[in-house]
């Protein structure tokens, strides 16, 4: 069972916002991982899993909005919930752009930190959650494929077979059979 720690990717060009978010979620069960432009993002992306992703909606270069899109495309990344974070007042019409893009939620600043940590705390819930399941689901697997091998050397009737599938079975179960 894999034990992986959950990574939230912040994107955005001012190193003092990075440094803002990250000291945010201090203290919550995750790795931040800071880039400054949405084409590191996108790098990151093709290397490594992450439960959600901070995302300035204005930066030079790859706009949040594109950069975006750009995950959304992604079959690996599409499922990664974005939440655009921006120092633009309120403005409908951004708001939509996020939305359209794939954004989970458009946030703009001043923000309340704590609504903020809860957020992202939410997403890692789910994505701790799913990698637990896709854990079982993989267990559920390997379990059906050591019953199966076990049931066709039972059903041989062959004694060294069946005392193989007995052995077999043991392991599985983690006790040995009587």
């Amino acid at each position: 069972m894999s034990r992986q720690v959950a990574r939230v990717l912040a994107v955005d060009d001012r190193r003092e916002n990075l440094l803002a978010l990250q000291a945010i979620l201090e203290g919550l069960p995750i790795e931040m991982v800071p880039v400054t432009s949405g084409e590191d993002a996108l790098k990151r992306l093709l290397v490594e899993d992450y439960a959600v992703i901070l995302l300035d909606a204005h930066m030079p270069g790859m706009d949040g909005f594109e950069t975006a899109g750009h995950v959304k495309q992604r079959e690996r990344t599409r499922h990664i919930p974005i939440l655009f974070l921006t120092a633009v007042d309120y403005d409908p019409h951004l708001a939509f752009r996020g939305y359209q893009a794939g954004a989970v939620d458009y946030i703009t600043k001043p923000f309340d930190p704590w609504v903020l940590r809860s957020k992202v705390s939410v997403f890692v819930d789910l994505w701790t959650m799913h990698t637990q399941l896709a854990d079982r689901a993989k267990e559920c697997g390997l379990l059906r494929s050591a019953v199966d091998d076990a049931l066709e050397l039972l059903d041989s009737g062959d004694a060294a077979a069946a005392e193989r599938a007995r052995s077999r079975l043991s392991a599985v179960r983690g006790a040995r059979v009587r």
